[in-house]
């Protein structure tokens, strides 16, 4: 059943993170993909335009590109600044000073090198993370950067002095040779030397013993990024934000809610929306296409093909789908009279060329 609306809304910023898969792989996707809501959208735009990111940018490009829509200021070469809203999401007290992000990890040996494990994936409950948290404290106020405990997974720290200091997202780290994303500049090499500590500290420690004797990966090393002053805040350009998660959900408190289709979206009106889609970030990074393939025909059929059809009704004025991959954010204007462009035979080539 349709729900009741006042009026049409007036536009949509339709955000899908890792929609672009890689080239040598778009000719056979295409043959096996069935979503031909989306093909006519990406087909039947008004416009186009593609930017490419650094190949080691510090934040993945649906990150940098949220970042600023939501508000922050654009800081090239380093992570976007969410560690005071983070901090306010968690209900800590605002403290005076510069402070940082961190997320106690599981870094892994490769061949030849270090790769950092998602953080978001790590599953540590909150009694092993304060217990590891204690035993970090006495190093990092010996050092005097003071620490702060939000929840399992995260963690702040006060460093006034490292203004210059260069990190990089966990996302755009995961999977990667750390060495490429470490921290660099002012207070590198202090914070090394924390790290280093932190880490002899944890390793061998009974509570990471006991985790790999259940299977589980162990805990032994932390991720700083996301440096903010305290209080800092940012203005979203955003009436209402959809499906927003992690530090992004942090940046719209007010605005941020929660849907798994698009007609409770459809039945509000807010002058500028956005929608983030996120269900194929993980397949991709994984490189999981069979799951990436289910998730894109799962959200054709909960959000492309409603939001087709609200275009072509009316109740939807204007779209604007940003699809990324980890260095390209691809752009298309979408219309209700640009979708009166039959000639144009509806193909994913634009997403897949």
């Amino acid at each position: 059943m349709r729900l009741p609306y006042n009026r049409a809304m007036p536009h949509l910023d339709l955000l899908l993170p890792f929609a672009l898969p890689p080239a040598a792989l778009a000719a056979d996707l295409r043959k096996q993909i069935k979503a031909p809501a989306l093909a006519t959208l990406v087909t039947r735009h008004a416009g186009v335009s593609q930017i490419a990111l650094p190949e080691f940018a510090r934040a993945l490009p649906h990150e940098d590109w949220l970042a600023r829509r939501l508000g922050l200021d654009d800081k090239p070469d380093t992570s976007p600044p969410v560690a005071a809203a983070l901090m306010a999401a968690h209900a800590l007290p605002p403290e005076p000073g510069l402070w940082f992000v961190l997320h106690p990890v599981h870094i892994h040996i490769a061949r030849d090198h270090l790769v950092l494990n998602d953080p978001a994936q790590l599953d540590i409950e909150d009694a092993e993370s304060r217990a590891l948290f204690e035993i970090a404290r006495p190093l990092f106020d010996e050092y005097g950067h003071a620490l702060r405990y939000g929840d399992p997974r995260t963690w702040f720290m006060r460093a006034d002095d490292w203004h210059a200091l260069k990190t990089a997202t966990p996302a755009a780290a995961s999977g990667h040779n750390i060495d490429l994303w470490m921290p660099r500049g002012e207070g590198e090499r202090a914070w090394r030397k924390l790290q280093n500590e932190v880490q002899m500290h944890w390793y061998g420690h009974g509570l990471n013993e006991q985790r790999e004797a259940r299977g589980q990966r162990t805990v032994n090393s932390l991720w700083l990024w996301g440096a903010a002053e305290s209080g800092a805040g940012n203005e979203a350009a955003v009436d209402a934000a959809w499906n927003l998660s992690d530090w992004s959900a942090a940046l719209a408190p007010r605005a941020n809610r929660q849907s798994d289709n698009a007609e409770a979206l459809l039945a509000q009106a807010a002058e500028r929306t956005l929608l983030h889609l996120g269900q194929l970030q993980t397949p991709a990074l994984s490189g999981d296409w069979g799951n990436w393939i289910t998730e894109l025909e799962r959200l054709e059929q909960h959000w492309f093909a409603p939001l087709l059809e609200a275009l072509r009704a009316g109740r939807l004025d204007t779209l604007a789908l940003i699809a990324t991959d980890d260095t390209r954010v691809l752009h298309l204007n979408i219309t209700r009279s640009a979708l009166r462009k039959f000639w144009r035979k509806p193909t994913l080539n634009t997403l897949l060329p």
